[in-house]
């Protein structure tokens, strides 16, 4: 029997931000009240270009502390990371063989990743999306909450379970598993995805690697901090318009109403209802007070967990244990049906 369960995952890449928070992390909170859970660092995924390992270590207690911060319970859903539990190397191994070439080679990230060098990209980077599908599959997840820029990897997820499942149908069968043995993960679409730009120019993504730090606000920054660079944050000389069409050409309002609007978990249109038709410094100090009180608390208790690696470290081998128990159940389901030999 298929249970509903939810998977997802974070790269440890260090300083989570605004846009990490409200794009996926958010959302990964509310699941909670409806789904089983299991959220990953996935470090494994991280390591398709080189990272320094004392950093690596520092970035996968950072995502965990930001997960608890945030306010997912770890013993009540699943909490780990991908390293912890060999199942996920061992099946996408599996699935490297199952896979075709032409399938990754469609995949658009990729490309954009390796840049024009590509030859001297990692195998890891290229077929990263394999051990994706691997991540998902080893739980037989139902539901995987993804955004524009992952939609393409969990298309391929759906592709390899459907080739395994027909490739080994008669196998399948013959080990009394149901002819679906890998389910068809589906996107879990939560509501408009928030999409945050950078806070000095909205046309282009908030990110980590963007060299000025004032282009976002980090997880980890403290009052001060957070408003300082909203009330840095590039804005326009018109008054913000009354109604959401008025926002189309104004890239930065839009991003600063949009950033007010998931924060506070209202509609844009109820934002400007309330904000429409004044300046800029007025609407600035409001999103000031209203950054600070709902992400002040995630930073001070994610400042405070990354103080103490030895309970975050706990965290992630129990969730590493229980996570471990559903993976090999499906691996060595998988070793059957493939055809290996394992002690029993």
């Amino acid at each position: 029997m298929t249970i509903e369960r939810v998977f997802s995952g974070v790269q440890p890449t260090g300083n989570l931000h605004l846009g990490n928070y409200l794009g996926a992390i958010v959302n990964f909170v509310k699941l909670q009240d409806t789904h089983n859970c299991i959220y990953c660092v996935v470090d494994m995924h991280a390591i398709t270009v080189w990272q320094d390992p004392a950093e690596l270590t520092r970035n996968i207690r950072e995502v965990t502390a930001a997960f608890i911060a945030a306010g997912i319970d770890p013993k009540k859903h699943i909490v780990f990371n991908q390293s912890q539990v060999s199942a996920h190397a061992e099946l996408a191994w599996v699935f490297n063989c199952v896979a075709r070439l032409g399938w990754l080679n469609r995949m658009t990230q990729f490309k954009e990743k390796a840049g024009k060098d590509r030859e001297n990209a990692s195998v890891g980077l290229y077929a990263y999306p394999n051990l994706m599908a691997a991540d998902i599959l080893v739980y037989r997840a139902t539901h995987v909450p993804v955004g524009e820029d992952q939609k393409q990897h969990l298309e391929l997820a759906r592709d390899i379970a459907q080739k395994f499942n027909n490739d080994f149908s008669e196998s399948i069968g013959a080990h009394g598993f149901n002819d679906k043995f890998f389910p068809q993960p589906e996107p879990l679409i939560t509501g408009p995805a928030t999409r945050v730009m950078s806070l000095r120019d909205g046309t282009k993504k908030m990110s980590k690697s963007d060299p000025s730090d004032y282009s976002r606000i980090n997880l980890t920054d403290d009052a001060d901090g957070i408003a300082q660079k909203i009330r840095k944050a590039k804005t326009d000389p018109e008054p913000l318009p009354s109604e959401e069409k008025g926002l189309e050409t104004r890239p930065e309002a839009d991003n600063l109403v949009g950033i007010y609007a998931a924060l506070a978990g209202k509609a844009k249109t109820d934002v400007l209802r309330d904000f429409g038709g004044g300046q800029f410094s007025g609407f600035k100090s409001a999103l000031v007070d209203l950054a600070v009180d709902k992400l002040g608390p995630i930073g001070a208790e994610m400042k405070k967990l990354t103080q103490d690696p030895a309970y975050v470290d706990s965290v992630l081998t129990d969730g590493a244990s229980r996570a471990n128990v559903i993976a090999s159940e499906t691996m060595n389901a998988v070793k059957d049906i493939v055809g290996f030999i394992r002690a029993k």
